[in-house]
């Protein structure tokens, strides 16, 4: 009696404790539960936040809304099917099979179906990643597309159906299809056992359906088919047209047959369900095989079609896609619009013609960007934490003169700080920023061959007013400071002192409340959360590096590479990034690059250099995918330019040099000519460094010869294909109304005009010049060979090259030694471009000295008439000095008979200075 009592007892109070634990365990799940979900949800809480501060929540939150839509709808197709799927095999096995000969698990239906449904979950959460990650871009433009208003030559479809439909469409066939393909897999299976797809219709009906499902997705793939063969150049597996787009195999064979094995899917599909049904599974491998045969066939016919009836008369087949392929690459690349213009190529070089081009003449560039980049990182960063990462060319107005300059950020290299201060402190609340810019003359060097400054030291002196010199936001890999902390943040060097200063501007995401919490997690920095030296005041910036900055912003658009920093006139500092939209399918067109063959840059960004703020601001407004993200993202653009910032626009030289090379082909009109590739044209080379390199284009303030004032031109020449001399040059204004209009000047075929290459030629084969190179490079010092620049000057061209001399040891600075001005056959060497342009006068008028025009636009008297005059006067020293010449020349052999080349040349320019003087 008493064991029963007790045993009741111990019943109920295991029973007791039990239900205990249990709710004690949901109390516990429920807080890891939402502990999982929040550290989950922690990346989009942190992203939609910054975001904010930024203005642009608008974007996050369509992006996310997208996603979600997607995800759910692909959870769903997927987890239902796949739950679907499982339960009729489940159905098939339990009406086909002895209870006896089935797993007990499949018996017991609360069992099973919780398992299926995990299953279906599974698949579905699949499902949803593949939907949302590939398909939430090519869903909303294709909700927002808006038209192009151009149709294709041959379906008529405008062409936003090739780059906003068609990917779309393709998108949904293939993810249905890879669905339908997993699941005939799984039934395959699943019925094979005990071959029961013989005997059960249920699991025939089963594969029949899936079967018809993935027929109908075949014939759809191939009835999509005809419009690719605008997108690409290939004909067969093996064979390429000549023609980018529609050929005439596609006409007559590859559009007709992608329509019969759209037929003979469906077909065969239907023979395949008929044959499964009745049994007859030997009759279901006919429709396979006769499927495959007219894949075979068809790829037989179009080698055939290529190679015996298209190759033997090719340009007759072939004209009227040629014609599509020319018109609309041009469409393509916006070259249709170029203006084309002759240039006589004339040698009227005068001193009148020089003193109308002054302007020109005093923006031509004696240096260049990347020895100068070392020259700014030796001279002007005072400090080994201060960085130039870039030297970028613009203009300014100084003084009221319309100038071209380099310049360059300072920035701040937290790598380069001293061990000792890689402290945390220092990384994320004291080193915070860089400081200022520096800016020199393109076309001026000091006698030792270094750049005249404009704008420089610390802070900034000079021709600006800078009075936002701070650099937050950069191209260094920036990590993520904290401003407005206790700590005073370090501003610039000051003699022996620092300079400190605290961040004053509404920007960063203010560390207060819940905010702290949420990005010390999300930084993964406990000493973030609880340092007392963060306070309410406190503030993150966030994502500090311009490239990261406005990617992470816009991930929808291509960056240009090459930010420059520029100076506004309220004495605030931004960046300027290219933003390009591009895009794979416009028909008929050439790609530039992989599969790409679209390319247009109708959006500028700015990022402020102090707060961060980012504006896309829009300049090409008629573009369809321009207009299209602005119905997507309607809160996202700005179109009310400040004229500060337009006046600061530059052309990029990625889609300056993506037109150029489409041009150098697409601009023969003559579809012969076109399809033979006579006239095609090249970039040059030049020799930069010793080495030949493919010429870049560049940057020149200059009149155009129909022009008024000078303006910021982008060029670069071109030569024939395979030859040297130059058969035109290609450039684009950057001015004002004018940005973005093309133009080109041809010159005569029947003249020659050197190219780059030649004039790089014929400076090697001059005696004087090669034996003062070879001198300096003997002498231990290295010889730069800086760029070459082609100078169009009304009807005439020079060509400039400045020459750098920097010496072996680690420390040296590049210094621009000399100056090499060529036109037509004269070539002169000097130490600047004022004497290189005299002496180059001189060659080609001896007799006009009198006539000579100096930089001021004043004439100058003649050598030749000054010698006359003080002729007559006595040579004073004169024996001194040849002593003196003569006692060098002396230590100047001794110098190369023991090898001292450096020495040699040191003398050699000693002499050369005596020389000059003499002069």
């Amino acid at each position: 009696m008493s064991d029963d009592i007790n045993n009741g007892f111990t019943e109920r109070h295991k029973a007791r404790i039990n239900k205990v634990l249990r709710r004690t365990g949901y109390i516990l799940i429920i807080p890891v539960v939402l502990l999982i979900a929040g550290l989950l949800s922690l990346g989009f809480i942190t992203d939609y936040i910054w975001m904010d501060t930024l203005g642009f929540a608008g974007i996050f939150t369509t992006i996310l809304k997208s996603k979600i839509w997607l995800a759910a709808i692909g959870f769903l197709l997927f987890a239902v099917v796949t739950f679907f799927t499982l339960s009729w095999i489940r159905h098939t096995y339990l009406g086909h099979m002895d209870r006896s000969q089935l797993p007990p698990l499949l018996l017991e239906r609360k069992k099973i179906i919780p398992i299926m449904v995990g299953i279906a979950a599974l698949i579905g959460i699949f499902g949803s990643s593949i939907t949302q990650g590939f398909g939430w871009e090519r869903t909303l433009k294709f909700l927002n597309h808006a038209s192009f208003g151009q149709p294709d030559p041959y379906f008529n479809l405008d062409i936003s159906f090739y780059i906003f439909v068609l990917p779309f469409l393709k998108y949904i066939v293939y993810l249905l299809l890879g669905l339908a393909a997993f699941l005939l897999v799984v039934e395959a299976a699943a019925y094979s056992v005990f071959h029961i797809y013989r005997m059960s219709r249920s699991a025939q009906l089963h594969l029949g359906l899936t079967l018809g499902f993935i027929g109908l997705l075949l014939a759809a793939l191939h009835m999509l088919e005809p419009f690719d063969t605008l997108l690409t150049n290939k004909v067969s597996l093996f064979q390429e047209s000549v023609v980018h787009g529609l050929s005439y195999t596609d006409k007559v064979i590859n559009i007709p047959k992608a329509y019969v094995l759209a037929a003979a899917a469906l077909i065969g599909t239907v023979w395949m369900i008929v044959a499964l049904v009745r049994g007859k599974l030997r009759g279901m491998v006919t429709p396979v095989a006769i499927y495959a045969g007219l894949l075979v066939a068809g790829q037989l016919a179009s080698a055939a079609v290529q190679n015996f009836i298209v190759s033997p008369n090719e340009f007759s087949k072939e004209r009227p896609f040629l014609e599509y392929n020319l018109s609309y690459t041009k469409d393509a690349y916006a070259l249709n619009d170029i203006k084309e213009m002759q240039h006589p190529g004339n040698f009227s070089l005068t001193e009148s013609m020089v003193k109308r081009n002054q302007k020109t003449i005093d923006n031509i560039r004696m240096n260049d960007a990347r020895p100068l980049l070392d020259v700014y990182n030796q001279v002007q960063t005072f400090r080994t934490y201060y960085e130039f990462n870039d030297i970028d060319i613009d203009r300014y107005r100084i003084d009221g003169d319309y100038e071209q300059v380099f310049v360059g950020a300072r920035e701040l290299s937290m790598e380069d700080l001293p061990d000792q201060a890689q402290t945390w402190v220092n990384q994320n609340l004291r080193y915070t920023h860089g400081y200022g810019i520096t800016m020199s003359h393109v076309n001026q060097v000091t006698p030792q061959g270094q750049p005249k400054y404009m704008v420089k030291n610390l802070p900034p002196e000079g021709v600006l007013d800078i009075r936002r010199p701070q650099i937050y936001f950069g191209e260094e890999p920036y990590q993520n400071v904290i401003v407005n902390s206790a700590v005073d943040e370090f501003d610039y060097p000051s003699g022996e002192k620092n300079v400190d200063t605290r961040f004053d501007a509404d920007a960063g995401i203010p560390l207060n409340g819940i905010n702290k919490l949420l990005f010390s997690l999300r930084e993964g920095s406990f000493r973030m959360m609880i340092s007392d030296q963060i306070t309410d005041e406190s503030k993150l910036l966030d994502t500090r590096n311009i490239m990261e900055r406005v990617k992470r912003i816009a991930p929808f658009f291509t960056y240009d590479k090459d930010p420059y920093i520029v100076a506004r006139d309220n004495g605030s500092m931004v960046w300027m990034i290219d933003a390009y939209v591009t895009a794979k399918r416009y028909p008929n067109a050439e790609p530039y690059k992989g599969e790409k063959n679209y390319i247009r840059n109708p959006i500028k960004v700015t990022v402020n250099a102090y707060t961060g703020d980012v504006n896309f601001y829009v300049v090409n407004p008629d573009d369809p995918l321009l207009k299209t993200y602005q119905r997507i993202f309607p809160d996202m653009f700005t179109t009310d330019i400040p004229d500060d910032i337009k006046s600061h626009f530059r052309y990029p030289e990625k889609l300056f040099t993506v037109q150029a090379k489409m041009y150098g082909t697409y601009h023969m009109s003559n579809l012969e000519v076109f399809y033979n590739r006579e006239d095609a044209w090249q970039f040059p080379t030049e020799k930069y460094f010793n080495e030949d390199i493919v010429m870049e284009p560049y940057y020149m303030t200059m009149r155009l010869p129909e022009g008024k004032d000078e303006e910021f031109i982008l060029m670069q020449p071109y030569t024939p294909k395979n030859r040297q001399n130059m058969i035109s040059w290609i450039g684009v204004r950057n001015d004002g109304k004018n940005y973005g209009e093309l133009f080109v000047y041809r010159f005569p075929k029947q003249k020659n005009i050197y190219g780059p290459q030649q004039i790089e030629n014929r400076i090697n084969q001059d005696g004087k010049i090669s034996k003062q190179l070879n001198l300096w490079s003997q002498g231990g010092s290295k010889v730069i060979r800086g760029n070459l620049l082609v100078v169009p000057i009304e009807d005439t061209i020079l060509y400039v090259e400045p020459v750098y001399i920097e010496s072996s040891n680690a420390t040296s600075l590049p210094e621009v030694k000399r100056v090499i001005l060529a036109y037509g056959d004269h070539i002169v060497m000097e130490r600047t471009f004022d004497d290189a342009l005299d002496a180059i006068l001189k060659k080609i008028n001896p007799s006009s000295g009198d006539k000579q025009t100096g930089k001021d636009g004043d004439s100058i008297k003649d050598n030749n008439t000054e010698e006359k005059n003080n002729s007559s006067q006595p040579l004073t020293n004169a024996e001194e000095q040849l002593r003196d010449l003569s006692d060098l020349f002396d230590t100047y052999k001794k110098a190369l008979s023991s090898g001292k080349w450096k020495k040699a040349a040191e003398i050699m320019e000693q002499i050369e200075g005596k020389l000059e003087e003499v002069k």
